[in-house]
């Protein structure tokens, strides 16, 4: 669809007011993310709006950032600052799955609406519209974004590649969004329905009068191996399109403007927007404003996730997590700084889990409240699988934080962990007290202890996170890092790892946007002397000094830099012949998001989304958005460079500016190791340096898995997944191994045999649970390790299981009558008068039933009868300061249906309460009663 190549910033394709794809190829200027972008924009800057309203407050950013957006639409009561980091990354994952459909099913008609393929592309389009509503449903936006994503691009494509703007259509095709409906005139498989383009090309009225006369509806065959194509028929057209060269010649894609179709390419453009910005706003009906919102990424950064050893000897630690929770969220209240979510897994021996996941802080504080110290036995825990569910049930870029005294008995799942850590760019942290530990830890003595804690010590090193050894009597002091890190706008600006320790300099630039600036260091045996740009110093003995607090607990040094310090380069000194780490944090709207990627060929070349490692001997690929504090035109970047954390290489990248804070960065020679990102450049508000680094370590490999998600799962029935493993090396056996975290049987390989630089495939069966409810989502980790274990890489996939949808028909309304004491012409009276609606809605007969009524664009009191009643009767009641309501009725089935109704002032003088005559309004989840201009407004 219109030069479908994948874009990076939502803000670069929508704010800024132009359209704009990562990389133009076809030369059109509209594209699958610039139509998105635009729906998207519209319809969470409409939820904000309606939401302010539902509030009794304003919704006016002061700018078009995305700072200053997310901060209108969380409240601008709200003190503190706030990262749009969320934002951006969550619109990213919509538009990478998007690009990605161009890759991963170049050669489907049915996700292209290529090849008359009318029935199949439709299903894809309402199985993973219900898919969306199940996993928003659960809380896993992730997988629902990635289904949007594309689901989106299916839909887009139907106006370009068929024949509906030829039509003369100027609004979207509402059966492709509502199953209960049929499709109607297409043509058949023996219709004729184009005339040969002599020249080859793409020539105007191609389609044959009597398709247009008797609106059939047709696409163009799309071969991409084969130039077969069914006698008469329209190609797609291009120089890709096989079909092309037959006759009759040409093609009737829409994806480029040319000269030969600049209206029609407009027209698919305006259809497939508008029709976007339908899916979304039936997505916003079923899912609701709030959660369409997070769904959206439109929430507070900060997430509080523990994973708590439950056993017999944890009493103190589950007493300290306790109050860690109840200060964050006591404390963090009406800022914006308080938590978006609240995370809890508790693990013990055998058991872990279950993942507790919820919004509601008091429900947080009951749940950690009924924590008990029990069990155990034996020394160690099932610590890595209750990580495991936190990893996957948490939001990327998460803090974790960790508390045991034991090792961990599932250390076979590190690998995954590991895995797992990369996909999601979370940072783990432990607090281990085993050397406080009772009679049963002190049986297997702390010297074994030590030695099996390193595996939480590389996972934090890996994660960015902290391993912080401390007794239970200190644990109170070390849990500071906890709420220092529950933060909107928490960034690194360095890291560093030493093993063995040796003494260095390091250097760091603060600038003037970072507040709360945090430098940890963990480790035995050490100095450090800190210096500022001034070349004051201040020594780890000096708990007060000139530049700030020190405070040392267990392995653990925390500096807390005094709030007037000063911008510019700072250096720490450190000293040590035992193994350190060192990170410097800080709280600021300037930040960056990336993500490693790969291009691909094809009909619509473009950028595809890296799951595992990059690729040894490659050119390392990334797509970098810089965030500043008043949009991206307030920050200038200098370099990009992958830094290896636990030594001393820089290698930078070559930059290509996309214009909007986004680039495209080459690194030509990746350090070898483990590295990380670091980027370097000018707060142009305050005309200082900045300095900040991602906190995920990454590496290359010569082994690549790939594997496709086309479809969800199903519950009672196994589900079989492909996947390919590629090397660069020498050929031979290949372990292969797969997890996934709800623990659902799999039937998997052991190995594969792949030939030196060669490929092969194989396939892996799941079994889903008969119980499994359908919104469930599944991650799923696949590795694929190299002969001799010389080199391995991994896959990570989300699945969703879906239970099939036998519903399809949206709720009815029935405006029963609606009572109005005339509203004064003057604002400013509105509050002295009043208005009511009431309306009857039913699900009918063969319905699941009306599971939510709400009502939305309008501040008022909404009363229902009880839902399980065949007809619900609705009351809404408001002051004639809000003039409009728009009532929701969602079914069992997600099926959303809408009415509408306004009130208009009175010029006149007062008049008595009236009542309409019955009106019928059939509520549908995709038309309104309200017009699709109406929408677009």
């Amino acid at each position: 669809m219109m030069s479908p190549v994948l874009g990076v910033s939502f803000l670069a394709l929508v704010l800024s007011g132009g359209a704009w794809a990562f990389a133009p190829i076809g030369g059109g200027a509209s594209t699958h993310v610039s139509i998105t972008g635009t729906a998207v924009l519209q319809k969470v800057t409409d939820v904000c709006r309606a939401i302010a309203e539902t509030e009794g407050r304003d919704f006016t950013p002061t700018g078009n950032s995305a700072e200053e957006l997310v901060q209108a639409c969380l409240g601008p009561k709200a003190t503190g600052e706030v990262s749009a980091a969320k934002f951006k990354s969550a619109l990213n994952e919509i538009y990478i799955q998007n690009g990605q459909v161009d890759r991963d099913f170049v050669n489907s008609p049915a996700h292209h609406f290529n090849s008359e393929a009318f029935a199949e592309g439709r299903r894809l389009i309402t199985d993973g519209v219900a898919s969306i509503k199940a996993n928003v449903q659960s809380e896993n936006f992730q997988a629902a974004r990635e289904t949007l994503g594309r689901v989106l691009h299916t839909l887009q494509d139907f106006y370009s590649h068929s024949n509906w703007v030829d039509l003369g259509y100027t609004e979207p095709y509402a059966n492709l969004i509502r199953p209960d409906l049929p499709l109607e005139n297409l043509a058949d498989v023996s219709t004729p329905t184009c005339s040969d383009c002599v020249s080859g090309g793409f020539c105007s009225n191609s389609i044959l009068p009597n398709i247009l006369n008797e609106k059939k509806l047709t696409s163009g065959y799309m071969g991409i191996f084969s130039a077969a194509k069914p006698k008469g028929k329209c190609s797609h057209g291009g120089a890709a399109d096989l079909t092309s060269s037959e006759v009759p010649r040409g093609g009737i894609s829409k994806d480029e403007r040319r000269s030969d179709n600049v209206a029609l390419h407009t027209a698919a453009v305006t259809v497939a927007t508008t029709a976007t910005l339908q899916l979304l706003h039936d997505i916003r009906g079923a899912a609701g404003d709030n959660n369409y919102l997070r769904l959206m990424g439109i929430a507070r950064s900060s997430v509080v996730a523990f994973v708590i050893d439950t056993t017999g000897s944890m009493k103190d630690d589950i007493l300290e997590a306790k109050r860690v929770v109840n200060e964050i969220i006591d404390s963090k209240k009406g800022t914006q700084d308080e938590p978006s979510q609240y995370i809890l897994v508790p693990f013990n021996d055998p058991g872990f889990g279950p993942l507790i996941r919820t919004t509601n802080p008091d429900v947080m504080k009951t749940e950690i409240a009924k924590l008990k110290a029990d069990g155990g036995g034996d020394l160690p825990e099932m610590c890595l699988s209750g990580l495991q569910l936190a990893l996957t049930g948490a939001p990327a870029s998460s803090h974790i934080y960790v508390f045991t005294d034991a090792v961990a008995k599932d250390i076979a799942l590190k690998d995954t962990i590991v895995a797992l850590i990369r996909s999601t760019k979370s940072t783990v942290s432990f607090f281990m007290t085993g050397a406080g530990a009772g009679a049963r830890r002190r049986r297997r003595g702390v010297e074994s202890r030590a030695a099996t804690f390193e595996t939480y010590k590389d996972l934090a090193l890996a994660s960015g996170g902290q391993a912080i050894g401390v007794t239970k009597d200190n644990l109170p002091q070390a849990t500071d890092v906890i709420i220092d890190s529950s933060t909107s706008a928490l960034v690194t600006v360095l890291q560093r790892a030493r093993n063995p320790g040796k003494a260095e300099t390091f250097s760091f630039l603060l600038d003037e946007s970072l507040n709360n600036i945090t430098i940890y260091i963990t480790g035995k045996s050490l100095t450090f002397t800190l210096k500022n740009p001034a070349g004051v110093t201040q020594k780890q003995s000096e708990t007060n000094g000139k530049l700030g607090t020190v405070q040392t607990v267990g392995n653990l040094y925390r500096v807390r830099l005094a709030t007037n310090k000063q911008t510019g380069l700072w250096e720490i000194s450190m000293n040590s012949n035992q193994p350190y780490t060192l990170k410097v944090t800080g709280q600021s709207t300037i930040a960056f998001i990336y993500d490693f990627v790969e291009t691909f060929e094809g009909p619509h070349p473009g950028y595809a989304l890296i799951s595992g490692r990059p690729k040894t001997g490659m050119p390392a690929m990334l797509l970098v958005s810089v965030l500043g504090r008043k949009g991206p035109a307030s920050v200038k970047v200098a370099n990009v460079a992958l830094v290896t954390v636990s030594g001393s290489e820089v290698v930078g990248g070559a930059l290509e500016d996309m214009g909007n804070g986004d680039f495209l960065v080459t690194v030509t020679k990746v350090p070898a190791g483990e590295f990380v990102v670091l980027l370097n450049g000018t707060d142009v508000v305050s005309s200082t340096v900045f300095q900040r680094q991602s906190t995920t370590q990454m590496s290359v490999s010569k082994v690549t898995i790939k594997a496709v998600v086309d479809r969800s799962m199903e519950p009672g029935k196994p589900f079989t997944l492909p996947f390919t493993v590629m090397t660069d090396a020498t050929g031979g056996s290949y372990k292969i191994s797969a997890r996934n975290d709800r623990d659902f049987k799999m039937n998997v390989p052991g190995s594969i045999a792949v030939t030196t630089g060669g490929n092969a495939t194989g396939e892996l069966t799941i079994t889903v649970p008969a119980n499994t409810p359908s919104g469930t989502d599944v991650t799923l980790t696949i590795e694929a390790v190299a002969p001799g274990a010389s080199d391995s890489n991994y896959a990570v996939l989300r699945l969703s299981v879906v239970t099939k949808v036998t519903d399809f028909t949206p709720p009815q309304c029935e405006v029963v009558s609606v009572s109005v004491v005339d509203c004064p012409a003057d604002p400013a009276a509105c509050s002295s008068a009043f208005w009511q609606l009431s309306a009857n809605m039913t699900d009918g007969v063969n319905g699941t039933g009306i599971a939510r009524v709400t009502h939305r664009q309008g501040a008022g009191n909404l009363t229902h009868t009880d839902l399980k009643q065949t007809v619900v009767a609705a009351a809404f009641n408001a002051s004639c300061c809000s003039l409009t309501v728009e009532l929701v009725a969602v079914d069992k089935a997600m099926n959303v249906g809408t009415c509408r109704f306004s009130i208009v002032r009175n010029a006149g003088p007062p008049s008595l309460a009236l009542s309409l005559p019955l009106l019928v309004c059939l509520l549908v989840s995709a038309f309104f009663t309200t017009s699709l201009r109406d929408l677009l407004i």
